[in-house]
């Protein structure tokens, strides 16, 4: 049956009559504040910098996030040109391209970590400012080669003398541990369903299989391609010549400017000058007298505005603006409550958020942001029986622009439409179970021990013995039966027969764009357009809308809790693919890379997992 969605009721009238006088009083002050400050702004009006400078460092979300006012050690504040969000900046640079008396931007780019999409999505921004006719001037220290893709989007690319081009492309390191654990008495007995689920193999085999290999080399060469094609079309060069550059770096800032890699060595004491802000210092030898040393610095935008006599003000309004809800899935899917700052989406967190989102009425839809490499069965079909529920409701979208496998890609099911970024790692359909077989180990310890039962698999997940032949065959059932499970709902919800999907998955992982290519998802996107599309389902106009997170990671993690988990070694919640790719790739595996630590592996969350 199709679900109508009705449009958002209007907010009603005795709800703004109420608000009226302190919507008023508030913007009163904001009036008086503006008209106040306008003459000092005036004067100053002789000193708006020509260049506005930001500094792009580590991950800003999409959205700006509300601070709180009072933090006891919560974390650093940022710089005042730290880019704390893309929203934000969006905003600073349609101001900037507004005023005929900047010149443009200088850039910072500092130790990114950013997700491809978001990458993406600041190109995109950069572009529409260099649009209106201004300059976007990118400024480093050190950067790799995906902190480089970005920097190519700018007019001019600069470097600091003593600074390093690290451009040489994508690594991948696969994992085998199986030998190295028989080695000291520990055997991993898995059963898997398909050929591609190839985590197990981290313990199990002596080497990395030829499936792995390619599924690793597939990604290397998607995230290759679109290095070069970056550094390429920033730089002006073919891509045989992009390819022969990235084959002798890294490079030092000199090397880079022989290369053409960058346009100049400017340290960052001297960018006023090099941008024709100030007057370049007479050389060494040069009899003129030294003028006086000018102190001059690229101011960020908070300064720029104390020089714009009326800067924009974010009156209150009447009328509320639209609600969009977001309901992350960031880390690993596991039963239980409470949230560990990203690393472990419980159940019970999510679920509540799912159910708040539900029950929000100025909420008109639902986007789910998946950014799992997957987890427990059953965490997973309580999330996704929870996305259902709230999508008789109002319309869910989910979007992934990181990791949504095996677990992750199951509760993305409930939702009326997915959306993936280009280059999120996507898929991963299938099961397996298993345990470690420590009897080796213990018996190098000279640790003896007897195991008494009643029933035939009471024991089933002992570390003290390896599987007998009942216990295999009652595990290969059931995991058998959990993988025809999982087949169901994606055939369901894919509109496709279980024999389609059954072709599809066997633990395949695919990216984004290859997922919308074999039909696992709907569309490819950004961000923000799976936010207006979410609102448009809901037959709303996605204009102005405000974004309000349920069921957010706390920030606070037990650490005695972590502990007391890993000592269960009755379920494996590892990544999808034991590998991890080096530069572009962190921030799509950044969750997997725990896979060599003992505590992940041994953590009890049930005795199937998907992931």
């Amino acid at each position: 049956m199709r679900v109508q969605y009705a449009p958002g009721r209007p907010h009603r009238p005795r709800d703004a009559m109420l608000r009226l006088p302190f919507i008023a009083l508030a913007n009163l002050f904001l009036l008086l504040s503006s008209l106040l400050g306008a003459p000092f702004r005036m004067l100053a009006a002789r000193h708006r910098p020509a260049y506005v400078r930001f500094r792009l460092t580590g991950d800003p979300s999409y959205r700006q996030q509300r601070r709180p006012r009072f933090s006891l050690g919560g974390g650093s504040k940022p710089e005042p040109s730290d880019v704390t969000s893309l929203e934000r900046f969006g905003e600073d640079l349609r101001l900037l391209a507004k005023d005929a008396r900047v010149k443009g931007i200088v850039l910072e780019v500092e130790e990114l970590g950013l997700p491809s999409a978001k990458r993406e999505a600041l190109v995109a921004l950069l572009a529409e400012f260099r649009a209106a006719g201004k300059r976007v001037v990118a400024w480093a220290v050190m950067v790799d080669s995906d902190s480089y893709a970005l920097m190519c989007a700018a007019d001019e690319v600069l470097l600091a003398p003593m600074g390093r081009l690290e451009l040489v492309g994508y690594a991948a390191e696969a994992t085998a541990l199986g030998e190295g654990l028989s080695r000291v008495g520990i055997r991993g007995q898995f059963v898997r369903r398909g050929d591609y689920k190839t985590a197990p193999e981290l313990f199990t085999h002596p080497e990395v299989s030829d499936i792995q290999r390619r599924t690793v080399e597939t990604f290397l060469d998607e995230r290759y391609s679109v290095l070069v094609e970056a550094v390429a079309a920033g730089r002006k060069k073919t891509a045989e010549e992009v390819k022969g550059l990235i084959d002798v770096g890294p490079f030092s800032a000199q090397r880079a400017k022989a290369a053409g890699l960058v346009d100049a060595l400017v340290s960052e004491a001297d960018l006023p000058v090099h941008l024709g802000l100030v007057a370049a210092p007479p050389a060494a030898d040069s009899k003129a007298p030294a003028a006086e040393e000018d102190e001059t610095e690229l101011e960020p935008l908070e300064m720029y505005l104390e020089t714009v006599p009326f800067p924009p003000v974010k009156w209150k309004r009447l009328k509320r603006r639209t609600r969009l809800a977001l309901v992350p899935v960031s880390g690993m899917i596991v039963p239980g409550k409470g949230n560990a700052g990203g690393r472990l989406a419980t159940a019970d967190a999510v679920v509540k958020g799912l159910r708040a989102a539900g029950r929000d009425k100025r909420s008109k839809a639902v986007l789910l942001y998946v950014n799992s490499p997957g987890g427990a069965a059953i965490a997973s079909e309580q999330i996704l029986e929870a996305v259902q529920r709230v999508a008789k409701k109002k319309p869910v979208l989910a979007y992934m622009d990181q990791v949504c496998a095996s677990a992750g890609y199951m509760v993305a099911l409930g939702a009326k439409e997915v959306w993936s970024a280009p280059h999120a790692v996507v898929g991963s359909i299938g099961v397996f179970a298993g345990k470690f077989d420590t009897s080796g180990l213990l018996k190098l310890l000279g640790i003896h021990r007897t195991v008494l039962t009643r029933g035939a698999n009471a024991a089933l997940l002992s570390f003290s013995r390896a599987f007998s032949e009942g216990e295999r065959a009652a595990l290969e059932a059931d995991v058998e039966e959990m993988y025809q499970s999982f087949l169901g709902h994606v055939a369901k919800a894919r509109g496709r027969t279980k024999e389609e999907i059954h072709a599809l998955a066997e633990g395949r992982v695919y990216s984004g764009l290859r997922a919308k290519d074999v039909g696992l998802v709907d569309r490819i996107g950004g961000f923000e357009e799976a936010c207006r599309h979410a609102l448009s389902l809901a037959n709303v106009t996605p204009g102005d809308f405000e974004l309000k997170t349920y069921g957010a990671a706390e920030r606070k993690m037990s650490l005695l809790r972590l502990l007391m988990g890993a000592a269960h070694p009755q379920t494996y919640a590892v990544c999808p693919m034991s590998w991890n790719l080096g530069g572009q790739e962190r921030e799509v595996l950044a969750s997997l890379a725990d896979e060599t630590r003992w505590g992940e592996w041994l953590r009890q969350w049930g005795r199937e997992t998907r992931d």
